[in-house]
């Protein structure tokens, strides 16, 4: 099991974004305050906690806010626990910048989030540990 703690407080991906100009088009990114959590965030991980498992996981979430005000959202925390990749310019290529505790967060197949308050210590306690393989492999027909 890898356990770790994030300290700060995630925003809710949904109530946080903003319209940015790319060119003669609009997006939605990332607020500033968005990005703040997920650099402070990045810088927290353990490097021995940065397994880089492959394999469908459970993961038990227990941020603590602030206050009462922002919405339960772990999404955050499930992106910034991924490996981190970057397109690099010269090639177009795909470049590990940080390897994740798993490599990908469509490997979270159960997760138990909870909800706390705690105004000085604002933080996501969290446990992640890999499934048992939860089906037999099926014998071919001949």
């Amino acid at each position: 099991m890898i356990r770790l703690t994030i300290i700060g407080q995630p925003c809710s991906k949904s109530n946080r974004s903003q319209i940015v100009r790319l060119g003669n088009r609009s997006s939605i990114g990332k607020s500033a305050e968005a990005k703040r959590y997920i650099r402070d965030a990045l810088r927290q991980i353990p490097p021995a906690a940065r397994q880089r498992l492959a394999v469908p996981v459970r993961m038990t979430i227990r941020i603590w806010y602030a206050t009462e005000r922002p919405d339960l959202d772990e999404s955050q925390i499930l992106d910034v626990l991924q490996d981190q990749w970057k397109r690099d310019k010269a090639t177009g290529e795909r470049v590990l910048v940080q390897a994740g505790v798993y490599r990908d967060d469509r490997l979270v197949r159960e997760r138990h989030t909870y909800h706390g308050i705690d105004r000085a210590n604002p933080r996501a306690e969290i446990e992640i540990e890999p499934l048992e393989a939860q089906q037999v492999e099926l014998p071919m027909a001949v």
